[in-house]
């Protein structure tokens, strides 16, 4: 059976002669079951590099116990972890189902065992006065080898705490009692990190105090690839499985990185880089087709319940559905098959060597206030001329057109802006608000351009099927008028956008 949870658990160090503490009196704890023991054999696969291990991510298949099987851990963002598990199969056949959500890491690398752990577990469940579960504490005695050239053993005695419907006051409780016994808290986050040992590489320590305007330019501009290099892993695996919004966070990543490419180009080798703004623009259209037709349903959805009953006429709803739900199907197959290819790899390849040793020109070494602001005004500038080509448009068409160039150039500049607001403050962040309204806005005349499209096609298949056409025709009216109201919102937004009091920090 498949199983998928998040795990939140804390480990601690045990000597060998420490007695478990009583657990009978904790808050909220009515009974500690009858303990039970499992003896565990678990085979830890990675990477010859151990690239799963150096992202605190783990990947075995164990037996033994009441959740044998395959168990994949992946970091969530508050730190704790994400665990997914799939029936035990066979030795050395990882499950397509997982090895498919840590390609993103692995790519086309073989995945192989690293490190087997046997583990001797007595498993003591707290329960609360209905006998509902509150946590496990485990008291592992563990045996360790790692494999390969570099391989050795090791014995230790830990002891795991994992909620299972309690709270956190649950595991301080138990913490608190333990640490008073003269347990400690564990040294790694998993037996797997322990079993490596020093194979793995040591954590990149923390900016002090952070990045300030007189650090070099460069070190902020690198700063910025890193973390959004990082967002666009972190969502990989969930928009392979399309939970919500992760497509789209996925592509926000890659935008970004695209446009801070451009932003900063003049501080890095644009022979270095303009190649991965090339791969990454193509990345962003693959991520595009699922996520736009998904924000098509939902707004045309939305759209027709607000309709009056009377109004709707025919299976609009049911063409809605099959046709963008087949749309999005379509496309998100499409996406698993460019992120399982050797394309994405060589990108993901190049963008971990972008920000392992940025190639950076002269200019990076000048302090971050004598250079960033100038490659934010910039922006502004390209937005400004959008909007005078806009103003200029003589033809409807032509001026959808312009004003959807007016959008992009406002999110870059918006992006721009984001991207040195750690380091400009307030500033910063209030032109980055006003170029986000205006992207906004534009955003709603770019939408109701491309679903009036759509619904003028869906209006023409129900002509041709013999369906009554009235409701399509009506949203398309509808659509039009919410384009008209956006353009309408366009001139406030950007005369609240120009004002030159924003501009300042870019002088």
């Amino acid at each position: 059976m498949a199983t998928d949870h998040l795990e939140i658990e804390r480990k601690y160090d045990a000597p060998e002669s420490l007695r478990l503490p009583d657990l009978h009196d904790l808050p909220g704890v009515a009974v500690v079951a009858q303990p039970v023991e499992h003896q565990l054999e678990a085979t830890y696969y990675d990477t010859a590099d151990l690239r799963l291990a150096n992202q605190r991510i783990t990947m075995r298949r164990r037996t033994g116990g009441a959740d044998e099987g395959w168990h994949l851990k992946l970091p969530t963002s508050d730190g704790e972890r994400e665990e997914l598990g799939r029936p035990l199969g066979e030795p050395d056949e990882v499950p397509e189902q997982l090895a498919r959500l840590v390609r993103v890491h692995v790519r086309d690398r073989e995945l192989a065992p690293v490190a087997r752990v046997s583990n001797r577990r007595v498993v003591h469940r707290l329960l609360d006065a209905d006998r509902r579960p509150l946590a496990d504490v485990s008291d592992d005695h563990v045996r360790a080898e790692s494999l390969g050239e570099q391989g050795g053993t090791s014995a230790w005695r830990e002891i795991e705490v994992e909620l299972v419907d309690g709270g956190p006051e649950v595991l301080d409780a138990v913490g608190e009692r333990l640490k008073a016994g003269g347990a400690v808290p564990g040294p790694s986050a998993s037996k797997l990190a322990r079993a490596l040992g020093d194979r793995l590489e040591s954590p990149r320590p923390a900016a002090e105090g952070g990045l300030s305007p007189t650090a070099p330019a460069g070190e902020a501009v690198r700063a910025h690839l890193r973390q959004q290099v990082s967002q666009l892993k972190e969502w990989d695996p969930k928009a392979r499985r399309d939970e919500p919004d992760a497509v789209h966070k996925m592509r926000v990543a890659t935008r970004r990185l695209r446009s801070a490419l451009a932003t900063f180009r003049p501080l890095l080798d644009r022979t270095v880089t303009e190649p991965s703004r090339d791969e990454l623009k193509w990345l962003g259209g693959v991520l595009g087709a699922p996520r736009d037709a998904e924000v098509m349903r939902e707004r045309l959805r939305n759209a027709l319940d607000a309709e009056p009953a009377e109004l709707v006429l025919g299976g609009v709803a049911r063409r809605i559905d099959v046709d963008l739900n087949r749309r999005h199907q379509k496309a998100h197959n499409e996406l698993l098959r460019a992120l399982d290819g050797d394309r994405y790899f060589r990108l993901l390849d190049a963008l971990d060597a972008l920000v392992a040793d940025p190639p950076f020109t002269g200019g990076a070494a000048q302090p971050a206030r004598d250079v960033l602001p100038r490659r934010v005004a910039k922006t502004w500038q390209r937005v400004r001329e959008r909007v005078a080509e806009a103003k200029a448009a003589s033809h409807p068409e032509q001026r959808a057109r312009q004003l959807h160039e007016v959008r992009k150039a406002a999110k870059r500049a918006r992006y721009a802006a984001e991207s040195v607001a750690d380091l400009f403050g307030r500033p910063a962040k209030r032109f980055a608000k006003r170029m986000e309204n205006v992207q906004e806005v534009l955003g709603e005349h770019q939408d109701s351009f491309v679903l009036r499209d759509q619904l003028r096609q869906m209006g023409v298949q129900a002509h041709l099927a013999g369906e009554n056409a009235f409701t399509f025709g009506r949203l398309h009216g509808l659509e039009q008028a919410r384009a008209d109201r956006a353009e309408g919102e366009f001139a406030p937004a950007w005369r609240a956008a120009r004002r030159k009091k924003l501009r300042r920090w870019l002088q």
